[in-house]
């Protein structure tokens, strides 16, 4: 037995009568945000470098596809190996200059076939309703903006040039202000979130992952304010006693060793 397929038996003892009532009760539904949750993990042990919690998130996630092809199974609409057959079966189909006689000059070339073969795949299929439909419903807000603008843009709905996206983030800027002088919250927030979506396409016009790009400056954020933790823990005051001129002048200190760095 390989270790993939001792997985999937261990799955159906755990979901068996004789297994374990949590797993028993599981859902498609409740095992929503647990999928979410180990995609993050995985993407964590990427950044941290971290080579054994890399291994460890990518079989937690693993875990996520085999409970839910079990899942599945069990209702008879599919089990694992129909998974396995079915991205196999697409990797060779959208793979044409490693798998038949395609040939290609390099990777640019490679992603225009594959969206010609994917496009091809969909033409079999029913008319989707609206070019937004294959977005998920449940990506994070940021990289959900971002779908949405891609899959815009190719019917036609997008600036050619720079300038239009970033007169538009000013525009956005200025009616938020508006709102916060107006004195009217309500809008104001409303109007923070144009303002989000208006800065999310200017990092897509500039070839840039919105979503990667603030999770970066969290980053960044998390490790400069680590050394303002650490010089306040090192003293003899507590936070209260100091000010925010003190606090951001560690910032800068911080920032500028980090650089450094």
């Amino acid at each position: 037995m390989t270790e993939i397929e001792r997985l999937i038996d261990i799955m159906k003892t755990l979901r068996s009568e004789e297994g374990c009532p949590w797993d028993r009760e599981q859902t498609l539904e409740s095992l929503r945000p647990y999928a979410v949750e180990e995609v993050y993990e995985v993407l964590d042990a990427i950044d941290r470098g971290h080579v054994e919690d890399h291994c460890e998130e990518l079989g937690d996630l693993l875990l996520q596809v085999v409970f839910q092809a079990q899942l599945r199974s069990e209702e008879g609409a599919f089990e694992f190996e129909d998974v396995a057959r079915t991205i196999n079966e697409k990797l060779i189909r959208r793979h044409p200059h490693v798998f038949a006689d395609t040939q290609v000059s390099g990777s640019d070339e490679v992603l225009v076939n594959w969206n010609a073969i994917k496009a091809e795949e969909k033409s079999d299929r029913a008319l989707p309703k609206s070019v937004l439909e294959s977005i998920p419903v449940e990506l994070p807000a940021c990289l959900k903006a971002q779908e949405i603008q891609k899959a815009v843009a190719k019917v036609g709905f997008d600036w050619t040039e720079i300038g239009p996206v970033i007169t538009k983030i000013h525009e956005e800027l200025d009616e938020v202000l508006h709102e916060v002088n107006q004195n009217d919250m309500a809008l104001a927030r409303e109007e923070i979130g144009d303002l989000l979506f208006a800065v999310v396409n200017l990092a897509r016009h500039l070839g840039g992952n919105a979503e990667q790009l603030l999770q970066d400056t969290n980053r960044k954020f998390c490790d400069r304010f680590l050394h303002i933790e650490k010089e306040v823990r090192d003293s003899d005051r507590e936070w209260e006693q100091w000010t925010l001129e003190e606090l951001d002048e560690i910032w800068n200190r911080a920032k500028m060793q980090i650089q450094n760095n």
